[in-house]
Order: structure tokens, then C-alpha cells, then sequence
């Protein structure tokens, strides 16, 4: 079963031309691409997400502005300030998490490992503590 440490940053390839700006590449991810969507107007002192998947992996990229994401296996709790849109936190299935603390425009894009399954959220926090329990987690 995973845990936060399994939570990682990842650093995205960034081209840079004084004249032209930055692009930025996301490609060569531990999973291939199946949707994309992304946060934005998030009103101040909202919260996302708070939920966790029973199989789609993510990138989570602050593509403009910054938030906080908080991470949760059932034991312990981290929290991730992204702020950069060449740099995602990776966050496996089995993780319960939420987006917090959202600057003034910023942006949340997520690129996810599946399509939208309603049946893979794991949207109470006792029914992700039963899924830990039921999959090996301590």
C-alpha cells in the first residue's frame, strides 16, 4: 500500500528563451496520460479534492499562482506548497489529499492516469481508512 512517502516532486522539462518565454513538457510520466482538467477561480479560503482514488495516479502542477497540498495515508500527513509550473507533485492511488491555501489566480492542472470514474473516489475519509485497512495498510 502506498504511503506519503511515495508522494514525490517531480520536476518537468523547462526550455527557456529570453525572447520567446518558457515551455514546458510533461511527457515520460510513471503513467500515460488520460485526462486532464484543472482548478481555477477557487474562492479564498476554499478547499479541493479532499478524497482519495483506489487506482488513478496523478500530477499535480501549480501551472500558475501557488496552493498547498496536504497528503494523508491513514498514519501521517504532509503538506506540499507548489508554486511553480515546471515542477508537479506525483500523487499515487491510496493517498487521501486536498488543495488548500490558493493564491489569487492560480491554476491547478491535473494530469491523471484514467478517465473520470465516480466509483474510484474515495470521498468519506472513514470509507479511505477502510480501503487502507482492506489493502494491507498497517
Amino acid at each position: 500500500m502506498t504511503t506519503i512517502d511515495d508522494c514525490r516532486i517531480i520536476s518537468l522539462p523547462r526550455h527557456s528563451s529570453d525572447r520567446q518565454g518558457n515551455l514546458t513538457v510533461a511527457e515520460n510520466l510513471p503513467f500515460a496520460i488520460r485526462r486532464v482538467y484543472y482548478l481555477y477561480d477557487v474562492p479564498g479560503g476554499e478547499n479541493r479534492g479532499e478524497h482519495a482514488h483506489r487506482e488513478l495516479d496523478q500530477l499535480i502542477v501549480a501551472a500558475s499562482g501557488s496552493f498547498t497540498v496536504m497528503l494523508d495515508d491513514g498514519r501521517r500527513r504532509r503538506e506540499v506548497f507548489l508554486n511553480r509550473p515546471n515542477v508537479g507533485l506525483m500523487i499515487p492511488h491510496g493517498i487521501w489529499h486536498h488543495l488548500h491555501d490558493f493564491s489569487s489566480g492560480a491554476v491547478a492542472l491535473s494530469l491523471t492516469s484514467d478517465l473520470y470514474r465516480e466509483e474510484d473516489y474515495l470521498r468519506r475519509y472513514e470509507d479511505f481508512m477502510q480501503f487502507r485497512t482492506e489493502n494491507g495498510a498497517d
